[in-house]
Protein backbone atom coordinates (compact mmCIF):
# COMPACT_ATOMS: atom_id res chain seq x y z
CA UNK A 1 0.00 0.00 0.00
CA UNK A 2 3.32 2.40 -0.34
CA UNK A 3 0.92 4.21 -2.84
CA UNK A 4 -1.58 5.46 -0.89
CA UNK A 5 -1.96 9.35 0.25
CA UNK A 6 -1.58 10.65 3.63
CA UNK A 7 -5.25 11.21 4.89
CA UNK A 8 -7.38 14.34 3.47
CA UNK A 9 -4.75 14.44 0.91
CA UNK A 10 -4.96 13.86 -2.77
CA UNK A 11 -3.59 14.24 -6.23
CA UNK A 12 -5.16 16.32 -8.69
CA UNK A 13 -5.67 14.96 -11.92
CA UNK A 14 -5.95 16.07 -15.72
CA UNK A 15 -9.56 17.45 -15.02
CA UNK A 16 -9.24 18.77 -12.00
CA UNK A 17 -6.26 20.35 -12.32
CA UNK A 18 -7.25 22.12 -15.61
CA UNK A 19 -10.48 23.43 -13.44
CA UNK A 20 -8.11 25.02 -10.68
CA UNK A 21 -5.59 26.51 -12.83
CA UNK A 22 -8.25 28.19 -14.75
CA UNK A 23 -9.77 29.52 -12.06
CA UNK A 24 -6.65 30.74 -11.03
CA UNK A 25 -5.65 32.40 -13.94
CA UNK A 26 -9.31 34.19 -13.55
CA UNK A 27 -8.87 35.46 -10.18
CA UNK A 28 -5.61 36.70 -10.43
CA UNK A 29 -6.00 38.66 -13.62
CA UNK A 30 -9.23 40.14 -11.61
CA UNK A 31 -6.35 40.92 -8.92
CA UNK A 32 -4.23 42.64 -11.52
CA UNK A 33 -6.67 44.70 -12.70
CA UNK A 34 -7.54 46.50 -10.08
CA UNK A 35 -3.64 46.96 -8.95
CA UNK A 36 -3.17 44.08 -6.91
CA UNK A 37 0.65 42.62 -7.29
CA UNK A 38 1.64 38.69 -7.35
CA UNK A 39 3.99 37.82 -4.77
CA UNK A 40 5.17 33.92 -4.26
CA UNK A 41 6.81 33.25 -0.77
CA UNK A 42 8.13 30.15 0.04
CA UNK A 43 6.75 26.94 1.50
CA UNK A 44 9.26 26.66 4.53
CA UNK A 45 9.82 29.51 6.65
CA UNK A 46 11.82 30.25 10.17
CA UNK A 47 9.04 29.64 12.51
CA UNK A 48 9.09 32.62 14.54
CA UNK A 49 8.66 34.48 11.68
CA UNK A 50 6.22 32.16 10.01
CA UNK A 51 3.41 32.80 12.99
CA UNK A 52 3.98 36.15 13.88
CA UNK A 53 0.81 37.38 15.45
CA UNK A 54 -0.64 34.23 14.65
CA UNK A 55 -3.99 32.90 16.58
CA UNK A 56 -3.23 29.57 18.47
CA UNK A 57 -5.50 28.14 15.55
CA UNK A 58 -2.64 28.65 13.03
CA UNK A 59 0.49 27.51 14.81
CA UNK A 60 -1.76 24.16 16.10
CA UNK A 61 -2.22 23.78 11.78
CA UNK A 62 1.44 23.99 11.01
CA UNK A 63 3.81 21.26 10.36
CA UNK A 64 7.11 22.25 12.38
CA UNK A 65 10.53 20.36 11.51
CA UNK A 66 14.53 21.37 11.77
CA UNK A 67 16.61 23.13 9.48
CA UNK A 68 19.29 20.49 8.14
CA UNK A 69 21.79 24.14 7.98
CA UNK A 70 20.76 26.27 10.60
CA UNK A 71 19.38 23.60 13.50
CA UNK A 72 16.52 26.15 13.72
CA UNK A 73 12.66 25.16 13.62
CA UNK A 74 11.34 25.77 10.24
CA UNK A 75 7.11 25.88 9.70
CA UNK A 76 5.90 24.38 6.74
CA UNK A 77 3.16 27.50 6.31
CA UNK A 78 0.05 26.63 6.87
CA UNK A 79 -1.65 30.46 5.48
CA UNK A 80 0.40 33.06 3.27
CA UNK A 81 -1.14 35.98 5.24
CA UNK A 82 1.79 36.16 7.37
CA UNK A 83 3.97 35.93 5.21
CA UNK A 84 2.57 38.76 2.94
CA UNK A 85 2.40 41.17 5.84
CA UNK A 86 6.52 40.40 6.44
CA UNK A 87 6.92 40.95 2.54
CA UNK A 88 5.28 44.26 2.44
CA UNK A 89 6.59 45.13 6.04
CA UNK A 90 10.04 44.20 5.71
CA UNK A 91 10.92 43.99 1.90
CA UNK A 92 8.82 46.36 -0.30
CA UNK A 93 9.27 49.09 2.77
CA UNK A 94 6.40 51.61 0.87
CA UNK A 95 4.96 54.39 2.48
CA UNK A 96 1.67 54.25 1.34
CA UNK A 97 -1.03 51.55 0.24
CA UNK A 98 0.19 48.27 -0.95
CA UNK A 99 -1.63 46.08 -2.68
CA UNK A 100 -0.57 42.23 -2.85
CA UNK A 101 -2.21 38.62 -3.88
CA UNK A 102 -0.54 35.30 -3.77
CA UNK A 103 -1.50 31.72 -5.01
CA UNK A 104 -0.23 28.72 -3.83
CA UNK A 105 -0.55 26.04 -2.03
CA UNK A 106 -0.57 25.65 1.97
CA UNK A 107 -0.45 22.42 4.44
CA UNK A 108 -2.16 21.65 7.29
CA UNK A 109 -1.99 19.59 10.04
CA UNK A 110 -5.59 18.63 10.68
CA UNK A 111 -7.91 19.48 7.62
CA UNK A 112 -10.20 22.60 8.25
CA UNK A 113 -13.62 20.56 7.79
CA UNK A 114 -14.24 16.75 6.76
CA UNK A 115 -14.53 17.93 3.59
CA UNK A 116 -11.36 20.27 3.10
CA UNK A 117 -7.85 18.91 2.19
CA UNK A 118 -5.04 19.80 4.21
CA UNK A 119 -2.76 20.85 1.22
CA UNK A 120 -5.46 23.92 0.17
CA UNK A 121 -4.66 25.74 -3.14
CA UNK A 122 -4.82 29.58 -0.98
CA UNK A 123 -5.30 32.15 -3.45
CA UNK A 124 -6.45 35.52 -1.72
CA UNK A 125 -5.26 39.71 -1.57
CA UNK A 126 -4.25 42.00 0.68
CA UNK A 127 -4.43 45.60 1.26
CA UNK A 128 -1.62 47.54 3.86
CA UNK A 129 -1.09 50.74 4.93
CA UNK A 130 -5.22 51.67 5.18
CA UNK A 131 -6.90 52.40 8.06
CA UNK A 132 -9.75 53.22 7.11
CA UNK A 133 -13.18 51.18 6.55
CA UNK A 134 -12.82 51.96 2.67
CA UNK A 135 -10.29 49.48 2.19
CA UNK A 136 -12.16 46.64 4.34
CA UNK A 137 -15.04 47.71 1.50
CA UNK A 138 -12.63 47.60 -1.15
CA UNK A 139 -11.44 44.78 0.16
CA UNK A 140 -15.13 42.90 -0.18
CA UNK A 141 -15.76 43.96 -3.00
CA UNK A 142 -13.11 42.59 -4.43
CA UNK A 143 -13.67 39.27 -3.12
CA UNK A 144 -17.43 39.80 -4.42
CA UNK A 145 -15.65 40.28 -8.05
CA UNK A 146 -13.56 37.47 -8.23
CA UNK A 147 -16.73 35.00 -7.13
CA UNK A 148 -18.93 37.40 -10.47
CA UNK A 149 -15.33 36.27 -12.57
CA UNK A 150 -15.55 32.89 -12.19
CA UNK A 151 -19.82 32.35 -12.35
CA UNK A 152 -20.09 31.38 -8.77
CA UNK A 153 -22.79 33.79 -7.15
CA UNK A 154 -22.22 34.49 -3.35
CA UNK A 155 -25.64 34.11 -1.55
CA UNK A 156 -24.31 35.89 2.20
CA UNK A 157 -21.57 37.97 3.11
CA UNK A 158 -21.41 37.69 6.81
CA UNK A 159 -19.94 40.49 8.09
CA UNK A 160 -18.81 41.35 12.07
CA UNK A 161 -16.37 43.13 14.31
CA UNK A 162 -14.16 41.40 17.02
CA UNK A 163 -14.28 44.97 18.23
CA UNK A 164 -17.50 44.49 20.09
CA UNK A 165 -16.65 41.17 21.94
CA UNK A 166 -13.11 42.78 22.78
CA UNK A 167 -14.73 45.73 24.47
CA UNK A 168 -17.36 43.59 26.43
CA UNK A 169 -15.00 41.32 27.62
CA UNK A 170 -12.51 44.57 28.60
CA UNK A 171 -15.48 46.21 30.53
CA UNK A 172 -16.57 43.21 32.11
CA UNK A 173 -12.92 42.20 33.18
CA UNK A 174 -12.99 38.98 31.66
CA UNK A 175 -9.65 36.72 32.85
CA UNK A 176 -7.95 35.39 29.84
CA UNK A 177 -9.21 31.81 30.66
CA UNK A 178 -12.99 32.72 30.28
CA UNK A 179 -12.72 35.28 27.89
CA UNK A 180 -11.57 31.88 25.99
CA UNK A 181 -14.85 29.97 27.00
CA UNK A 182 -16.98 32.48 26.24
CA UNK A 183 -15.52 33.04 22.71
CA UNK A 184 -15.89 29.26 21.83
CA UNK A 185 -19.53 29.18 23.26
CA UNK A 186 -20.06 32.77 20.96
CA UNK A 187 -18.54 30.66 17.80
CA UNK A 188 -20.68 27.47 19.05
CA UNK A 189 -23.85 29.41 19.46
CA UNK A 190 -24.18 27.69 22.53
CA UNK A 191 -26.80 29.61 24.49
CA UNK A 192 -27.55 27.47 27.38
CA UNK A 193 -23.42 27.24 27.87
CA UNK A 194 -23.18 31.17 27.21
CA UNK A 195 -25.70 31.59 29.63
CA UNK A 196 -23.86 29.47 32.32
CA UNK A 197 -20.12 30.46 31.46
CA UNK A 198 -21.32 34.31 31.91
CA UNK A 199 -23.46 34.12 35.28
CA UNK A 200 -20.62 35.83 37.27
CA UNK A 201 -19.72 38.17 34.74
CA UNK A 202 -21.14 41.62 36.10
CA UNK A 203 -24.20 43.42 34.12
CA UNK A 204 -24.99 44.73 31.61
CA UNK A 205 -21.73 42.77 30.47
CA UNK A 206 -23.33 39.67 31.06
CA UNK A 207 -26.62 40.58 29.52
CA UNK A 208 -24.79 41.83 26.19
CA UNK A 209 -22.32 39.03 25.84
CA UNK A 210 -25.95 36.82 26.05
CA UNK A 211 -27.57 38.58 23.32
CA UNK A 212 -24.52 38.05 20.94
CA UNK A 213 -25.75 34.91 19.40
CA UNK A 214 -29.57 36.59 18.35
CA UNK A 215 -27.69 39.28 16.84
CA UNK A 216 -27.94 38.01 13.31
CA UNK A 217 -29.82 39.08 10.47
CA UNK A 218 -29.46 42.39 7.80
CA UNK A 219 -28.89 45.88 8.05
CA UNK A 220 -31.82 46.69 10.93
CA UNK A 221 -29.18 44.14 13.34
CA UNK A 222 -26.76 47.35 13.71
CA UNK A 223 -29.39 49.36 15.18
CA UNK A 224 -30.82 46.55 17.50
CA UNK A 225 -27.04 46.53 18.54
CA UNK A 226 -26.82 50.07 19.70
CA UNK A 227 -29.84 49.76 21.51
CA UNK A 228 -29.24 46.59 23.06
CA UNK A 229 -25.66 46.65 23.52
CA UNK A 230 -23.77 49.26 26.01
CA UNK A 231 -22.63 52.43 24.78
CA UNK A 232 -18.88 51.57 25.12
CA UNK A 233 -16.46 53.41 22.76
CA UNK A 234 -14.99 50.38 21.28
CA UNK A 235 -18.39 49.00 20.11
CA UNK A 236 -20.05 52.17 19.22
CA UNK A 237 -17.19 52.48 16.22
CA UNK A 238 -17.55 49.03 15.65
CA UNK A 239 -21.03 49.39 14.49
CA UNK A 240 -20.71 52.70 12.92
CA UNK A 241 -18.28 50.71 10.46
CA UNK A 242 -19.91 48.45 9.84
CA UNK A 243 -23.50 50.68 9.04
CA UNK A 244 -20.89 52.40 6.04
CA UNK A 245 -20.27 48.80 4.79
CA UNK A 246 -24.17 48.98 4.44
CA UNK A 247 -24.73 51.89 3.14
CA UNK A 248 -21.93 51.93 0.99
CA UNK A 249 -22.39 48.28 -0.70
CA UNK A 250 -26.43 47.97 -1.29
CA UNK A 251 -25.87 45.50 -4.51
CA UNK A 252 -23.83 43.23 -2.24
CA UNK A 253 -25.99 40.31 -0.43
CA UNK A 254 -24.78 41.76 3.25
CA UNK A 255 -25.85 39.87 6.57
CA UNK A 256 -24.86 40.23 10.12
CA UNK A 257 -23.46 37.56 12.79
CA UNK A 258 -22.09 39.25 15.74
CA UNK A 259 -20.85 36.09 17.28
CA UNK A 260 -18.84 34.72 14.49
CA UNK A 261 -15.47 35.81 15.66
CA UNK A 262 -13.39 33.25 14.00
CA UNK A 263 -10.04 34.48 13.71
CA UNK A 264 -10.57 36.39 17.17
CA UNK A 265 -6.79 36.50 18.02
CA UNK A 266 -5.71 37.61 14.65
CA UNK A 267 -8.23 40.26 13.19
CA UNK A 268 -8.78 43.54 15.32
CA UNK A 269 -11.70 45.07 12.97
CA UNK A 270 -14.39 43.61 10.23
CA UNK A 271 -14.42 40.45 10.10
CA UNK A 272 -16.13 38.50 7.27
CA UNK A 273 -17.49 35.14 5.63
CA UNK A 274 -18.71 34.34 2.45
CA UNK A 275 -21.02 31.63 1.65
CA UNK A 276 -22.66 30.36 -1.76
CA UNK A 277 -24.97 27.48 -2.39
CA UNK A 278 -24.36 23.87 -2.06
CA UNK A 279 -21.58 24.69 0.18
CA UNK A 280 -22.45 24.59 3.91
CA UNK A 281 -19.05 26.41 5.23
CA UNK A 282 -17.91 29.92 4.40
CA UNK A 283 -16.19 29.43 0.81
CA UNK A 284 -13.72 32.45 1.69
CA UNK A 285 -12.99 34.64 5.01
CA UNK A 286 -11.36 37.44 5.55
CA UNK A 287 -11.24 40.81 7.74
CA UNK A 288 -9.15 43.33 8.99
CA UNK A 289 -5.40 42.29 10.85
CA UNK A 290 -3.72 45.71 11.68
CA UNK A 291 -0.03 45.37 13.16
CA UNK A 292 0.68 41.78 11.30
CA UNK A 293 3.62 43.70 10.64
CA UNK A 294 5.07 44.92 13.98
CA UNK A 295 7.47 41.91 14.50
CA UNK A 296 9.24 43.16 10.57
CA UNK A 297 9.66 46.84 12.11
CA UNK A 298 6.77 48.14 10.83
CA UNK A 299 3.22 47.99 12.23
CA UNK A 300 0.42 48.95 8.97
CA UNK A 301 -3.00 48.90 8.47
CA UNK A 302 -4.03 45.63 7.00
CA UNK A 303 -7.22 43.77 5.34
CA UNK A 304 -7.77 41.09 3.11
CA UNK A 305 -9.36 37.68 2.33
CA UNK A 306 -8.73 34.42 0.45
CA UNK A 307 -10.56 30.83 -0.30
CA UNK A 308 -9.26 27.45 -1.39
CA UNK A 309 -9.30 27.06 -5.10
CA UNK A 310 -9.74 23.36 -4.53
CA UNK A 311 -12.80 23.73 -2.80
CA UNK A 312 -14.24 26.75 -4.94
CA UNK A 313 -13.40 24.14 -8.13
CA UNK A 314 -15.99 21.84 -6.58
CA UNK A 315 -18.33 24.35 -6.86
CA UNK A 316 -17.75 26.94 -9.78
CA UNK A 317 -19.59 25.81 -13.10
CA UNK A 318 -17.18 24.11 -15.43
CA UNK A 319 -16.90 26.03 -18.27
CA UNK A 320 -17.62 25.01 -22.07
CA UNK A 321 -14.57 22.29 -22.90
CA UNK A 322 -12.48 22.91 -25.97
CA UNK A 323 -12.18 19.35 -27.62
CA UNK A 324 -8.90 18.70 -29.36
CA UNK A 325 -7.36 17.83 -32.65
CA UNK A 326 -5.66 14.90 -32.96
CA UNK A 327 -3.38 15.25 -35.75
CA UNK A 328 -0.91 12.24 -37.49
CA UNK A 329 2.88 12.48 -36.44
CA UNK A 330 4.21 15.00 -38.78
CA UNK A 331 8.56 13.89 -38.90
CA UNK A 332 9.99 15.05 -41.64
CA UNK A 333 6.61 16.62 -43.39
CA UNK A 334 7.88 20.27 -43.48
CA UNK A 335 4.16 21.14 -44.54
CA UNK A 336 2.20 19.24 -41.75
CA UNK A 337 4.72 20.11 -38.68
CA UNK A 338 3.75 23.67 -39.92
CA UNK A 339 0.42 23.56 -40.28
CA UNK A 340 0.37 22.16 -36.76
CA UNK A 341 2.57 24.25 -35.06
CA UNK A 342 0.29 27.56 -36.66
CA UNK A 343 -2.97 25.95 -34.75
CA UNK A 344 -1.13 25.87 -31.96
CA UNK A 345 -0.44 29.33 -32.23
CA UNK A 346 -4.43 30.28 -32.56
CA UNK A 347 -5.09 28.55 -29.40
CA UNK A 348 -5.76 24.90 -30.38
CA UNK A 349 -4.76 22.08 -28.34
CA UNK A 350 -3.21 20.05 -31.18
CA UNK A 351 -2.33 16.18 -29.80
CA UNK A 352 0.44 14.68 -32.76
CA UNK A 353 -0.30 11.12 -32.44
CA UNK A 354 3.33 9.34 -32.15
CA UNK A 355 4.37 5.99 -34.44
CA UNK A 356 2.06 2.99 -33.49
CA UNK A 357 -0.03 5.26 -31.34
CA UNK A 358 -3.56 3.59 -31.11
CA UNK A 359 -5.55 6.13 -29.82
CA UNK A 360 -5.60 9.10 -27.78
CA UNK A 361 -5.82 8.58 -23.87
CA UNK A 362 -5.55 12.16 -23.01
CA UNK A 363 -7.80 15.45 -23.81
CA UNK A 364 -11.00 14.73 -25.43
CA UNK A 365 -10.31 14.97 -29.06
CA UNK A 366 -13.25 16.23 -31.00
CA UNK A 367 -11.55 16.91 -34.74
CA UNK A 368 -8.84 15.66 -36.83
CA UNK A 369 -6.60 17.07 -39.36
CA UNK A 370 -6.86 15.06 -42.64
CA UNK A 371 -5.49 15.54 -46.04
CA UNK A 372 -8.07 16.36 -48.20
CA UNK A 373 -7.16 17.59 -52.41
CA UNK A 374 -3.55 18.34 -51.38
CA UNK A 375 -4.61 20.37 -48.24
CA UNK A 376 -4.43 19.45 -44.30
CA UNK A 377 -8.13 19.69 -43.15
CA UNK A 378 -9.68 19.88 -40.22
CA UNK A 379 -12.74 18.04 -40.20
CA UNK A 380 -15.09 16.35 -37.12
CA UNK A 381 -14.63 13.07 -35.58
CA UNK A 382 -17.44 10.81 -35.93
CA UNK A 383 -18.75 9.32 -32.66
CA UNK A 384 -19.14 5.44 -33.34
Amino acid sequence: MNWLLPEYLADALPAEAARIESLRRNVLDHFRSRGFELVMPPMLEYLDSLLTGAGQDLKLRTFKLVDQLSGRTMGVRADITPQAARIDAHLLNHQGVTRLCYCDSVLHTLPATISASREPVQIGAELYGYAGIEADLDIIRLMAGAFDKIKLPLNRIDLGHVGIFRALAEAAGLPQEAEESVLSLLQAKDVPGLIEACADVPSPYREALQRLPQLYGGAEVIDRAAAELPPLPGIAAALDGLRHLFAAAPDLPLSIDLSDLRGYHYHNGVAFAAYCAGYPAAIALGGRYDGAGKAFGRARPATGFSMDLREVARLAPAGKQTGAVLAPYAGADKVLAAHIAALREQGEIVVEMLPGEIACEGPVCDRKLAFVGQHWIIEAIQED
